[in-house]
């Protein structure tokens, strides 16, 4: 082959080359959005918050925080919020971080389920400082979120549940103590004692007032009750005019605790009693017809009367306190308070129930024999 003819054929290669090459290559990679890899909410924002508002499902719960910094909940009673919980929370927004942007086609978009599910945070003057709505969850978790009306889709391992029960972000502690503040417990009993138990620091053992000659006071009895009474938290809450409330009164007992700084608390517990009670004769056989081997002359025998057990009711407590400015006593003007089951049925019953025997002591050891 001549070399010119060849020259030519490696030439044409090379042009084809490169036109497949341009023809081929790769787009170039989008400019990075200035979002992606910062963080969903930055930290000085949620500083200057003064409002934060929740929106799901046509509900809305605010949140409004208060001159010492503390978080009001105006449509819950104007309960405290749980500062621990209000804080996690939107620390899931500062710590997490936008991993990419999905898309800017309406079209796309629309599919991404953008709703009402939002959260916003504002200034005093309710003023919008930031505003987050999210969309669905993505295949292996995390969730499609975009900023205001803004028509872009980003994507984050966000994982949350926007709970909008207000009670559920309630503040529910009624005494705010621990077992190591308390320096004397008073506990009224079901058999008409009291027993009381104190002690002089809190590395020291508890003792109990008028114990029977050669006892000593059970003081698991006391741990297990400061146990359930510190801190006291609530589960539910009513009117203060509800009609259990009286009923639950009347079967009432009364813890007095008292701090090694001389406060003074007394926590009224009381539910009703579990009721036991025939049935309704008129839905019951009232006799047992004889069988088919007995005489039927015989007498029918009279049924068993048949008995229905109804539940104890719910617990309901109210605290009083000898410092005028602590916060249950305001909470008591609010409403009535329920408390778990498990702080009634704890407290000890009876004042006998609460001694054991004094531990045998060992005999004087005898003096050495003399030479």
């Amino acid at each position: 082959m001549k070399l010119k003819p060849l020259l030519i054929v490696v030439s044409l290669l090379v042009v084809a080359c490169v036109a497949v090459y341009y023809l081929q290559r790769p787009p170039p990679p989008a400019a990075q959005d200035v979002r992606t890899q910062q963080p969903l909410l930055e930290a000085g924002i949620a500083a200057k918050a003064a409002r934060l508002r929740l929106t799901d499902q046509g509900k809305t719960l605010l949140f409004v925080r208060q001159d010492d910094g503390t978080w009001r909940i105006p449509g819950y009673f104007d309960f405290a919020a749980d500062f621990s919980k209000l804080t996690d929370f939107v620390t899931k927004f500062t710590s997490t971080k936008i991993e990419r942007l999905v898309t800017t086609r309406p079209d796309r978009m629309a599919r991404l389920e953008f709703k009402d599910t939002k959260i916003e945070l504002l200034d005093s003057a309710d003023q919008l400082l930031w505003s987050v709505t999210l969309g669905k969850m993505g295949d292996a978790g995390g969730r499609f979120l975009r900023y205001g009306d803004e028509p872009k889709a980003y994507f984050a391992r966000l994982n949350l549940w926007l709970d909008l029960e207000a009670k559920g972000w309630a503040d529910s502690v009624l005494i705010n103590l621990k077992p190591d503040d308390i320096a004397k417990v008073e506990v009224g009993m079901t058999d008409g004692g009291t027993l009381v138990a104190s002690r002089a620091r809190k590395e020291d053992s508890w003792t109990g007032a008028d114990a029977p000659q050669g006892q000593q006071l059970i003081a698991d009895k006391i741990t297990s009750l400061l146990g359930n009474l510190t801190p006291l938290r609530f589960s539910d809450t009513c009117e203060l005019n509800d009609p259990n409330i009286a009923v639950a009164r009347a079967h009432q007992r009364t813890v007095k605790l008292t701090t090694f700084d001389g406060k003074n608390y007394t926590v009224a517990l009381g539910r009703k009693p579990e009721e036991k009670k025939p049935k309704d004769s008129a839905t019951e056989a009232t006799a047992t017809p004889p069988s088919a081997t007995e005489d039927p002359a015989a007498e029918a025998k009279p049924a068993e009367p048949a008995y229905e057990t109804i539940p104890a009711g719910p617990v309901y407590v109210h605290v009083t306190s000898s410092d005028e400015k602590a916060p249950v006593s305001a909470l008591m003007q609010k409403r009535a308070f329920q408390v778990y089951d498990y702080v009634f049925t704890g407290l000890p019953e009876k004042l006998a129930d609460c001694w054991e025997d004094k531990p045998a002591q060992p005999p004087p050891a005898s003096e050495a024999p003399k030479p």
